[in-house]
């Protein structure tokens, strides 16, 4: 039919490729050794996380509290049944018990030979029986060596020997991006493993604690998993996991964890001082934005800008004054007030520090010797969250919020936030108010303000005078 040789190898060639079509589907295509390499690679970093789990595991404890309520029938502070009838009169007349007990987990970590496991406050802080249970299954009774509600860290000491020590590392040298594994005790299912990477560092603001700096990770955190550690690559801790950002109560790809070198500094001061010391610098600040930056001639938002000094603090007598920038603390560079809050209060009392500003354009070193934060400062409170139990918020009147509100070349604090039903609401404070006294006392700035409210203690009323828009009068808060 094909009378033509070429013809032939025309169609010869046709049915050798169609024959090379059909191999090639038939036969399942082989990994290059590209391929292959990759496979290795990802084997390693399995091995990695086995390694890191079977060497942390052991040191990572569930922890099981309860905790007694025994509640007023009627809210009120004394109970008149109860007075008149006895504390088991609800029980013996209506079957209602006159306590019952809140029972919660958590985690922690083995951090010392001596018994010493890092948790959060807000784990063991109000538990009345705390329990440890380790990895191999014994059981101890713990107790509360001291709590830091402020940066919600713990620390609980168990009895008991040959106990797994974990190793901390230096949350410093993390960076976003890095490798990190989770263990804890998610709802109760002990020694569980989560993988991810760092997300952010420095995360604060966040309304769970007054001394925030968190490390921000996608390794799964749930419930139960709080107090537990955030781990590197090579088996050591740098982060205690405490929070999660979550709309529905679970997991939804951000929690929080201390960083480890502030926890370790807060758990030698509790065990060391059997309370918390934390430096003092003594200054009011605020951040750098763009319009400040302009106004202040620089070339870009740096640093953080230093509204007032603290009369008699240390950064007055280093020689600190309003308007300087500080641009370095120590060896590391700022550029947040809450990162500055954080390094000053975690330097130990006595150190001398040297500091970098910014004054008019020009660069200075001013070296302060860090104080301890006095006590009625660090009791009242720190700046943005509720003072005591007023019921409000205050914050230094800054030019900004002296221009929207109308109070330039004025000086107080400015009440920005009311709680519904507190002591300051049903007194009449409001939100915008300036508080220029307290107790007869002038307030310039948050220092004043703080010293004065702890002056006040407990007292049955306390005297503030008020400007509100373009009027000034004294207001008496009743407690």
């Amino acid at each position: 039919m094909f009378k033509s040789k070429a013809t032939w190898i025309v169609l010869g060639l046709i049915l050798l490729f169609l024959i090379g079509i059909l191999d090639v589907r038939i036969k399942p295509s082989l990994p290059s050794f590209a391929d292959e390499r990759q496979i290795q690679d990802l084997q390693k970093m399995s091995f990695s996380f086995r390694a890191v789990a079977k060497k942390v595991t052991p040191t990572v404890v569930n922890i099981s509290v309860v905790q007694t309520f025994r509640p007023s029938r009627f809210g009120f502070r004394n109970d008149p049944f109860r007075d008149f009838f006895g504390d088991d009169f609800f029980e013996r007349f209506f079957g209602i018990p006159r306590e019952f007990k809140n029972r919660g987990l958590g985690s922690g970590v083995i951090v010392s030979e001596k018994g010493y496991i890092l948790t959060n406050n807000h784990v063991v802080g109000k538990a009345d029986e705390i329990k440890v249970t380790l990895a191999d299954k014994r059981e101890f009774t713990a107790k509360v060596v001291g709590t830091d509600p402020k940066s919600d860290v713990a620390v609980i000491q168990i009895k008991a020997k040959d106990l797994p020590v974990a190793r901390l590392g230096n949350s410093d040298d993390i960076d976003v991006g890095d490798w990190v594994i989770a263990i804890g005790n998610p709802f109760g299912l002990n020694q569980t493993v989560t993988v991810g990477v760092i997300s952010a560092k420095g995360r604060a603001n966040m309304g769970i604690a007054d001394y925030e700096d968190f490390i921000q990770t996608d390794a799964a955190i749930n419930p139960g998993n709080s107090g537990g550690p955030l781990v590197n690559l090579e088996g050591e801790v740098i982060g205690i996991n405490t929070a999660i950002f979550s709309q529905s109560g679970g997991y939804q790809g951000i929690g929080f964890a201390i960083p480890i070198n502030m926890a370790r500094s807060i758990m030698q001061s509790l065990i060391e001082n059997g309370k918390i010391v934390r430096g003092w610098l003594g200054v009011q600040i605020q951040p750098v934005t763009e319009d400040v930056a302009k106004s202040f001639g620089l070339s870009k938002a740096e640093g953080v800008l230093v509204g007032d000094v603290t009369k008699g603090s240390p950064a007055e007598r280093a020689g600190f004054k309003r308007g300087d920038i500080i641009i370095r603390y120590g060896n590391r560079e700022v550029n947040d007030p809450n990162q500055l809050r954080n390094m000053v209060a975690s330097t130990p009392v006595g150190e001398k520090v040297p500091i970098e500003i910014l004054r008019d354009g020009h660069h200075q070193t001013l070296t302060v010797e860090i104080a301890e934060l006095p006590a009625e400062i660090a009791s009242a409170g720190v700046p943005g969250k509720e003072v005591s139990e007023l019921g409000i918020q205050v914050q230094n009147l800054t030019p900004d919020l002296a221009s929207r509100l109308g109070y330039e070349g004025d000086h107080g604090v400015v009440v920005v936030e009311v709680e519904p039903g507190s002591l300051a609401d049903e007194s009449g404070l409001q939100r915008g108010d300036l508080i220029k006294e307290v107790n007869r006392q002038e307030i310039r700035n948050l220092s004043d303000y703080n010293r004065a409210i702890a002056k006040a203690g407990k007292s049955d009323q306390i005297l503030f005078l008020i400007r509100r828009g373009d009027s000034t009068f004294y207001l008496i808060l009743k407690r």
